[in-house]
């Protein structure tokens, strides 16, 4: 009996694993067939293109995760330094609060922030940071644009070493300091004025301005040119002199470290997880302070009330030119605009472009770095960016739409048509480029680049261009 129903079992179990294998096997068909076939898990083409953007010195325009534990409080201790070779242990300012483990993690995909207080020696031509009661050696690059290799490439690395109180591993202080040190990096894609404020300025904002100036920055890859630009800016955020911590000769000792800024978005500050809370807004009321901005309201009277409202066309020497920019400034009088065209470079003096964008009620401009400059106009002043014929909305929304509406400014789409565009004058009408952009964007960032933003000019539809700036005049207070 017992073997009879055992062979009646039998073909069951045979039956049952047969089922199992078909459906382990059908999964695992499927996730072949997803990932060679399927889009990337950020689930849209343009993601796709956002990735291989970084193998070009362009705008990023890829949204991080939110993962910020809270910055700490603010110190409050006066900076006093000595030299003082022979001495063996840093300043102790914030002894008896206890032993604080150090801590490395990333804040974001874009970010990594190391953080330790007690015995702390910064030796920076050995790209060394000695710290008393680490478990191991952490290495780490101070730049807020760890999903992108060819920017940290130019970034260099800081190593984090354990050693012992007493022990003769770490090198001996040469000069204290009483205050938290901050290390950041101005390598990567400094001197591009948007990768200066999405990677640098702002993530350096919002990791230290709870400081109130009394933290001293260690800048790796200094530019001094870099420095003296926004000096103006980093001396409200300290109130101590830069030091080129790559090059110094000296073993700085803190009471306290912090390595690395905090990235949130693109030209912005997510307030839930800033310190203080604060916004891009306050971020913007700190250039104001920096560079004597007084305006803060845009209006339909310009800077007085009772003129004419300033227009500010944002002029480019090389690719995305306007070609008709004389043209557009008549036609911009005409409507009763004090108008202005402005080509901003790398050596443009800093204080004196952000009082004249400062002063601008309406600014308009084709994609590109220049239209940073936004961080300097009034609350309520227009921004219109051109965007280039090619399907680069994706590219445009987050690198300026986006953050226009946190700014406090109103934003406006120029979408640029074929019969305005130069690319008409230089490939045949049944050409992709011109026929399917969105063809072109599957053949990645780099043929993107190429067709849409290294190629193309503007002639601007003055018809369409006097519409764009009379709904502007209606938008301003």
């Amino acid at each position: 009996m017992k073997s009879s129903l055992r062979s009646r079992q039998e073909p069951r179990r045979v039956s049952n694993g047969v089922i199992i294998g078909a459906m382990l096997l059908s999964l695992c068909v499927l996730s072949i067939v997803k990932a060679r076939y399927c889009d990337t898990p950020f689930g849209k083409a343009e993601d796709q293109l956002q990735e291989q953007m970084n193998s070009s010195i362009r705008m990023e325009t890829e949204d991080s995760p939110a993962r910020t534990p809270g910055e700490e409080e603010e110190e409050e201790e006066e900076e006093v330094t000595s030299t003082a070779p022979a001495v063996t242990t840093p300043a102790t300012a914030g002894a008896g609060k206890g032993k604080w483990k150090p801590t490395c993690y990333m804040t974001s995909k874009r970010s990594e922030r190391c953080d330790a207080s007690g015995d702390i020696r910064v030796d920076g031509n050995r790209s060394a940071i000695y710290v008393s009661g680490m478990d191991k050696e952490w290495k780490t690059k101070p730049y807020a644009r760890y999903h992108d290799p060819v920017a940290m490439a130019y970034v260099r690395e800081y190593t984090l070493k354990p050693f012992a109180a007493g022990a003769d591993t770490a090198p001996a202080c040469t000069k204290n300091h009483s205050v938290p040190g901050f290390l950041f990096s101005n390598g990567g894609f400094s001197g591009n004025l948007y990768h200066d404020y999405t990677d640098a300025l702002v993530p350096l904002f919002i990791s230290t301005h709870q400081f109130k100036g009394k933290v001293q920055f260690l800048l790796s890859g200094m530019k001094p040119w870099w420095v003296a630009k926004f000096s103006l800016f980093l001396r409200q955020l300290t109130k101590y002199d830069v030091i080129d911590v790559d090059n110094d000769q000296e073993v700085h000792c803190f009471p306290r470290i912090v390595v690395g800024a905090t990235f949130h978005k693109d030209m912005g500050v997510d307030p839930k997880r800033s310190p203080g809370h604060v916004s891009v807004v306050d971020f913007k009321r700190t250039l104001r302070h920096a560079f004597g901005l007084e305006r803060e309201a845009a209006s339909r009277g310009g800077a007085t009330g009772h003129g004419k409202p300033r227009l500010l066309i944002i002029s480019r020497r090389n690719s995305r030119r306007f070609l008709n920019e004389r043209e557009m400034a008549q036609a911009a009088a005409a409507m009763g605009f004090d108008e202005r065209i402005v080509e901003p470079d790398q050596h443009t003096d800093m204080t004196t472009f952000a009082r004249l964008v400062n002063s601008a009620d309406v600014m308009i401009g084709v994609h590109g770095a220049g239209l940073t400059n936004m961080v300097f106009l009034p609350r309520g002043a227009v921004l219109i960016q051109v965007v280039p014929f090619g399907g680069l909305e994706w590219l445009t929304r987050v690198t300026f739409k986006d953050p226009a509406k946190d700014m406090e400014v109103n934003y406006m789409d120029y979408n640029v048509q074929l019969e305005e565009s130069s690319l008409i004058d230089q490939y045949p009408r049944n050409h992709l480029v011109l026929t399917d952009p969105y063809a072109v964007h599957k053949q990645g960032w780099d043929a993107l680049k190429t067709a849409y933003l290294d190629k193309q000019n503007i002639r601007m539809d003055l018809d369409r261009f006097r519409s764009t700036l009379q709904e502007a005049l209606n938008r301003l207070p």
